[in-house]
């Protein structure tokens, strides 16, 4: 009996070491091929990437074109999408997690947000085609973009925070009830807190998200811009750094297409992984303050 119990527990723990060894090393190949998709975008752009091409306007026939209005356009519709998906989406998981009755349709609602996840982009952008080009009648526009972008990142922004809010230990729970909070003050207080940092994450996963997208971009904010560098009307054309870039690399003629299409990429891969570190510096910063 020693013996097989012996053998049993040196047969668990060759396992365990395989595993261990397997498991690192699939995650020490992930970093690397990040480390390089991230080292081979930005090493091409950012050597030749000048202020002015930040601020300049784009060149249909001549070289030397900047992205200004269109990264502007870029950010001010991540602005707008995150103004309208951020309450509604946050608001919509923690009602999942917290007050809607476990039946048959709160079931159903679930299956419907999942599946609204993983729907491609260019089917909301074909809706919001049809809601603001079709039948508002008022073309391709920033503000389409931004609320295409949203109606976009609701289903995941919700699903995130309903995960994250019932990951809470139900003992914290318990423990602000029992010293007399009401379930408002529990969620906002003690739950909200403690799920933040899964929030926070799905907001980064939205938000860069948003940044990036070029299908919705295309059928409701358009190809184009107004040729003003800060234009806030909402009801202007709204090409993205990530439309022109497709753009660039697929249709301009100017003759330093690539070195344009090259700087693009890196400023937006720069771009994405900076929303990531401003939501996740504050955080952070509280963790630090908190020890």
């Amino acid at each position: 009996m020693n013996f097989t119990r012996t053998r049993h527990t040196a047969r668990s723990q060759r396992n365990n070491k395989i595993a261990n060894i397997a498991f690192y090393t699939l995650g020490a190949l992930v970093m690397l091929l990040i480390f390089w998709l991230l080292f081979t975008i930005l090493s091409k752009g950012l050597p030749s990437l000048r202020p002015d091409f930040l601020i300049k306007q784009p060149e249909e026939i001549d070289a030397g074109g900047g992205i200004g209005p269109v990264l502007f356009n870029s950010f001010y519709i991540l602005f707008i999408s995150l103004l309208i998906s951020i309450p509604i989406g946050i608001g919509a998981g923690i009602y999942m997690a917290e007050y809607a009755p476990d039946n048959r349709f709160t079931g159903a609602l679930r299956i419907c947000v999942e599946s609204l996840s993983s729907v491609p982009s260019i089917v909301f952008g074909l809706l919001g085609l049809a809601i603001f080009a079709e039948y508002f009648n008022v073309g391709l526009t920033i503000l389409g973009g931004g609320v295409s972008l949203a109606l976009l990142n609701l289903p995941m922004l919700a699903r995130v925070t309903e995960e994250a809010v019932r990951a809470v230990p139900g003992e914290i729970r318990e423990a602000g009830y029992a010293l007399g909070m009401t379930k408002f003050h529990v969620i906002r207080k003690v739950v909200l807190p403690v799920a933040m940092p899964a929030i926070v994450t799905g907001v980064c996963l939205v938000a860069g998200r948003a940044f990036g997208e070029s299908a919705v971009i295309i059928l409701t904010a358009g190809l184009s811009t107004s040729g003003e560098m800060w234009d806030f009307n909402l009801f202007s054309p709204g090409e993205t750094l990530a439309v022109h870039l497709w753009y660039v690399q697929s249709e301009a003629i100017v003759e330093d297409a690539r070195q344009i299409a090259d700087k693009s990429a890196a400023v937006l891969v720069f771009v994405v992984l900076l929303i990531n570190f401003m939501f996740r510096f504050p955080l952070w910063l509280g963790r630090r303050r908190g020890r």
